[in-house]
């Protein structure tokens, strides 16, 4: 059968916290005098909590400027404002089609796993009540390299016991759809803006994810 594993990307897969970590980045920017706004937000998705910081501070003309315990204190102090606003999610907040998908895959034996960035996964899959769901959701202070690097991936893998072609990763984000691809597994792309490598399969939305449209376009390839 295949495929034998599905890896959910986080934000932008499963649910949408961007509002939060946008809100939570402005209000930083706005304690260090830092200008911050919604195109230079974009620049952050998928991207790690330290090199966000630099990003803003790059895009200030600050690189460089601050010491390695203030960026520390700078990118605590933005996950502490972050962690505020998760308190509002709640399993109303799982983006569309997610639920039944979830569903399929459990009732059809297949193993579930997240791969996210965010050293805060487990507190939000709790909050949308569905961390049950998932076999395994990777630690992300264990891993060393970030997508595009696949090691997210292949160590879900790892802990789920199953050979990364026979596992199906979905993300939103550009580095992520590289990850994938790199460690040799199926790519489901959700709204993925693709400047280099294309997902095997593409949707706009997922409202539109189901098994067998994913076990569809496995055969295709």
């Amino acid at each position: 059968m295949w495929p034998q594993a599905v890896i959910f990307d986080l934000d932008g897969v499963l649910t949408d916290t961007a509002a939060c970590h946008y809100e939570a980045w402005k209000q930083m920017a706005q304690r260090e005098n830092l200008y911050f706004d919604r195109s230079m937000n974009q620049q952050l998705k998928g991207v790690s909590r330290m090199h966000s910081l630099e990003i803003i501070l790059r895009e200030n003309g600050r690189e460089g400027t601050y010491t390695p315990d203030k960026m520390a204190f700078l990118a605590g102090w933005k996950n502490e404002a972050y962690q505020r606003l998760l308190k509002d999610l709640t399993r109303q907040d799982i983006l569309p089609g997610i639920a039944a998908f979830l569903d399929q895959l459990q009732n059809a034996g297949i193993k579930m796993a997240v791969a996210s960035a965010s050293e805060n996964a487990d507190t939000v899959l709790e909050r949308l009540e569905i961390r049950n769901r998932f076999d395994y959701v990777a630690r992300a202070k264990e891993i060393k390299r970030r997508k595009p690097y696949p090691e997210i991936f292949l160590t879900c893998a790892g802990h789920l016991g199953i050979l990364p072609k026979q596992c199906v990763g979905i993300e939103d984000a550009q580095a992520g759809i590289e990850a994938i691809k790199a460690g040799r597994m199926f790519a489901v792309g959700i709204g993925v803006e693709v400047r280099t490598v294309r997902p095997d399969l593409e949707l706009t939305s997922t409202a539109e994810l189901t098994l067998e449209r994913i076990v569809r376009g496995g055969r295709d390839e």
